[in-house]
């Protein structure tokens, strides 16, 4: 291996001879967290001097784990998986149904606030989408609602639990890049609802283009009292489970991790009021959240022992020195970030492509003098557009997975592009007024 290791000098050769092996232990099937185990092992063996280094290596790997930050995920998860299975999720889109009324494309508002309202309690983007998908997509399709229309909002607004508190991803990617997670979490609340308003916006120009699109049909009639009544019962009571996740943050009165305890707490004690909560709901919840908990672990295990590895090969210093010699503008420099997110996008899921850019990324975006806050975002931004772009795009198969015999990739991509549209806008949004995603940040300072 030492002839290999004095032909590797060069950052760049270091650099991508250490990525190229992830991805060609990826193309070969291995799963995500193990294609950066083997690719770091046999790093450590060309580049730090062979065996000997392995037990450095495993001790720096077993403390990025054994930190407190990381108890938000599970918590997170449990919350979603509470919501979904107990049904409580059905109640809220029942009563959003009842106070659309006749609204032309009502159905697709119902979805646009319906998922808005799920983001902020699952932090899952699978868990949004899925269920928006097997709740909505047939009663559309039943009332003659076109694939823009019925997909479309579904694979926008399953993408929001990317950005809105509390996000899984989110928690991941500020463990991986050591920043704030509570602050992280925050971020995202305007820029999430700035999003679904824009879905709103694109449903109402699409329906008055094409009013065929979202075909009105005979509504049953209810009174304010029944709306406001449903609202009260069926809605209101999560604000509870959202104030408890949101508002103890930006408040300061709980860390991230203890407000994700609270949000669990809450969903818990909703389930109890509305008698649905059983064993077996209890069971599923649980074991969904050692499931995703120990593969999120294993995952920053295997990021962190890469990161090492970058940086004692000095493939990052390069990196960041070359970027800094050249050229270019910040902003030139921050979108050409968000358009390579964008191509991996197309081939890669959202774990792997962070795994592979934050430890190039961030110390970039920090010698750029970027808010690495803002950054954050914005990196989360292009994962959350990445989830809908083909070939790979994992919300598309999702929605495949729910959409009426015969649909094609295709046509669910062209279901989605217009959603995009509105994630770009909202790029150029955070460009230009940084204190959209930076606000609520500041005042956990004050």
């Amino acid at each position: 291996m030492e002839w290999l290791a004095s032909v590797l000098t060069e950052w760049y050769s270091i650099a991508g001879f250490l990525v190229g092996m992830v991805i060609a232990f990826m193309l070969l099937g291995i799963p995500v967290a193990f294609a950066f185990l083997a690719a770091n092992i046999v790093g450590a063996i060309i580049f730090m001097g062979g065996l000997d280094a392995m037990p450095q290596i495993v001790a720096n790997a077993v403390e990025s784990i054994t930190i407190f930050a990381l108890i938000p995920v599970p918590l997170f998860i449990i919350m979603g998986e509470l919501f979904f299975h107990t049904g409580l999720a059905i109640r809220v889109f029942d009563t959003l149904d009842l106070c659309f009324g006749r609204l032309p494309g009502r159905l697709s508002y119902i979805t646009v606030a319906g998922g808005t309202i799920f983001a902020t309690l699952s932090g899952s983007t699978m868990a949004n989408t899925a269920m928006m998908g097997s709740l909505m997509v047939p009663e559309m399709t039943t009332r003659g609602y076109k694939r823009k229309m019925s997909m479309g909002p579904i694979l926008g607004t399953g993408g929001l639990a990317m950005i809105i508190p509390p996000s899984a991803l989110a928690v991941l990617l500020a463990s991986l890049a050591e920043i704030d997670i509570g602050k992280l979490l925050i971020a995202g609340v305007f820029p999430g609802l700035v999003l679904a308003v824009l879905y709103s916006v694109l449903i109402y120009v699409q329906v008055k283009l094409d009013p065929d699109a979202a075909p009105e049909y005979e509504v049953a009639s209810s009174t304010i009292g029944e709306m406001i009544w449903s609202v009260i019962v069926n809605v209101l009571p999560f604000g509870f489970v959202v104030f408890c996740v949101i508002g103890l943050i930006i408040l300061g009165i709980a860390t991230p991790t203890e407000a994700a305890g609270f949000g669990a707490f809450g969903v818990i004690i909703m389930s109890l009021i509305y008698r649905v909560l059983t064993w077996d709901i209890l069971v599923k919840a649980f074991a969904g959240s050692v499931r995703v908990t120990a593969m999120v672990l294993l995952i920053i295990l295997a990021s962190s022992t890469f990161s090492q590895l970058l940086a004692f090969t000095g493939a990052s210093s390069g990196m960041i020195e070359w970027a800094t010699q050249v050229k270019l503008t910040p902003l030139i420099m921050l979108l050409i970030m968000f358009g390579v997110l964008l191509v991996l996008g197309m081939f890669m899921d959202q774990v792997s492509m962070m795994l592979l850019t934050v430890p190039i990324f961030f110390p970039l975006a920090q010698t750029l003098s970027f808010d690495l806050i803002w950054f954050a975002l914005i990196m989360l931004l292009a994962l959350e557009i990445s989830l809908t772009t083909p070939p790979f795009g994992l919300l598309l198969f999702v929605m495949m997975g729910v959409a009426p015999e015969g649909t094609t990739l295709w046509q669910v991509a062209t279901a989605a592009a217009p959603y995009i549209g509105c994630a770009f806008v909202v790029l150029v949004l955070l460009i230009v007024f940084p204190d959209l995603a930076l606000y609520l940040p500041s005042l956990m300072d004050s």
